[in-house]
């Protein structure tokens, strides 16, 4: 269990604290001789209340041609994430508006509240060429405020209305909620969903990513969506070395018995701020481990806790690298979850689907 704390832990946080940003000159260092905790870091008073702010954004989908990257497609409805997972490789973005890869990433979310409206005006463009499109690549689309929102639902129905494939990656059990969409997707061979899954000890689920599903919530939406005949796999992502890597063999035990089809897995990633953040993090909940975890992810990145090379990142190096991958490879045969999503299919594709329902008329 975890010890007690260097710095205040924040209910419902994962970061206890807020670095400045990399692109920031100034950096204020209060002292805490003369300053109690609310003073001493502005945002304490406000942290456990999330702040909105609308995105303007002109478009939605983004490309991208990084090799190591399974999708070329992309869209992103929320910048920064109310889920505050600590290893959150996304939290260096928030960066670029002079925000922090701390409590600002999980307590500052930028809502694009016009995604809906830019999804359909960009497949019915005549410049779109149909091809699977990946919500979301970075920040998680089922986050908490989208049980009020329901702007990844909207967006799901215009998939649908275009005949679009779409591939989901989500750690909420909200999904559940839009089952009667990605059924009709799944009919059509429209969609495949991807359940991040990182531990099944409720409690380090409760420190390390305070507002997502529990890890039974995420099996019982893996069951949900498999028993309405949508294809599901799992992304154990991040697995962290010293810390859940323990945990292979159980975690491939209860998704298979879950009904996932197939599992792919990433070793945790620490970009920028976030290597500095991580090892507050462990300084605070388990300092008695602090230096073993920080050691084997140094071992699956040449001695280094990052390397952003292609191919490395993710994955990792090395004999501990190695190791993790070959228990993923044992556990997937001996669970039977080698199994392939089937290609996504743009055949059905229409760009009006309006004027061809009037048609039919």
């Amino acid at each position: 269990m975890p010890n007690k704390a260097l710095h205040p832990v924040l209910k419902g946080r994962g970061a206890s604290i807020n670095p400045t940003g990399r692109f920031e000159s100034i950096e204020i260092i209060p002292d805490p001789e003369f300053l109690d905790f609310q003073e001493l870091d502005p945002d304490a008073a406000h942290s456990q209340k999330t702040r909105y702010f609308v995105d303007d954004a002109k478009t939605i989908v983004t490309t991208n041609d990084s090799p190591d990257i399974g999708m070329d497609t992309s869209m992103n409805i929320y910048r920064g994430c109310e889920h505050g997972c600590i290893y959150c490789y996304a939290r260096p973005g928030h960066e670029y508006f002079g925000l922090s890869v701390g409590l600002d990433f999980e307590t500052k979310i930028f809502v694009k509240t016009k995604a809906p409206q830019l999804l359909r005006e960009k497949l019915s463009s005549k410049s779109w060429q149909p091809t699977p499109v990946v919500m979301s690549g970075v920040t998680d689309c089922y986050q908490p405020i989208e049980r009020e929102l329901k702007l990844t639902r909207q967006c799901l129905q215009v998939f649908l209305d275009h005949r679009n494939p779409v591939g989901i990656i989500t750690k909420n059990h909200l999904i559940t909620r839009d089952i009667d969409i990605l059924s009709e997707l799944a009919s059509r061979q429209l969609v495949n969903v991807f359940l991040s899954v990182t531990t099944l000890d409720p409690e380090l689920a409760r420190i390390m990513e305070p507002r997502t599903a529990q890890p039974h919530r995420r099996l019982d939406a893996i069951r949900q969506l498999s028993e309405a005949g949508i294809p599901v796999g799992v992304m154990m992502a991040p697995i962290i070395p010293g810390l859940t890597d323990w945990e292979i063999p159980r975690l491939f035990k209860a998704i298979a018995a879950a009904g996932a089809r197939t599992v792919g897995f990433k070793i945790v990633r620490l970009p920028h701020g976030n290597k500095d953040l991580f090892e507050t993090w462990l300084a605070d909940h388990f300092p008695d481990k602090q230096k073993k975890v920080l050691n084997r992810i140094k071992d699956t990145y040449g001695g280094k806790l990052y390397d952003a090379t292609y191919g490395v990142r993710g994955s990792g190096t090395g004999l501990y690298a190695d190791h993790i991958k070959n228990q993923v490879k044992l556990y997937k045969h001996r669970y039977g979850l080698t199994q392939r999503m089937k290609p996504l299919s743009v055949d059905a594709f229409r760009r009006t689907p309006e004027a061809e329902q009037l048609s039919l008329l």
